[in-house]
């Protein structure tokens, strides 16, 4: 993977790429990322990343075919901690159902 291989920036140590979306026209790549520790990295996580843009979009279009390759944007994504709260709040509800059924 070109961000975790080829780039050596301590910031962007532990972080996925989590979608892609490219408009029609070939203009812009936004580029949704996350890191396991949350939302506290994604300051860091996005100063890397825009340091490293330029080196970014030119490998990607020395390795992609296009006739004009897509400036990068980049967005801190969020859905892996909504999901982790979901998962929080409903392991939370099974465990009071299950104190209320003991209680019976």
């Amino acid at each position: 993977m070109l961000v975790r291989d080829e780039i050596r920036d301590p910031r962007l140590y532990g972080i996925t790429i989590t979608e892609v979306k490219v408009d029609r026209e070939l203009a812009y790549a936004d580029i949704y990322v996350s890191a396991i520790e949350g939302i506290t990295r994604s300051k860091e996580v996005l100063e890397g990343l825009e340091s490293a843009n330029g080196f970014i979009r030119k490998s990607l279009s020395d390795r992609i075919e296009l006739r004009t390759f897509p400036k990068l944007r980049f967005h801190w994504d969020v859905t892996p901690e909504r999901a982790d709260r979901i998962e929080q709040l409903l392991a939370f509800i099974h465990d009071e159902e299950e104190r209320q059924k003991k209680k019976k």
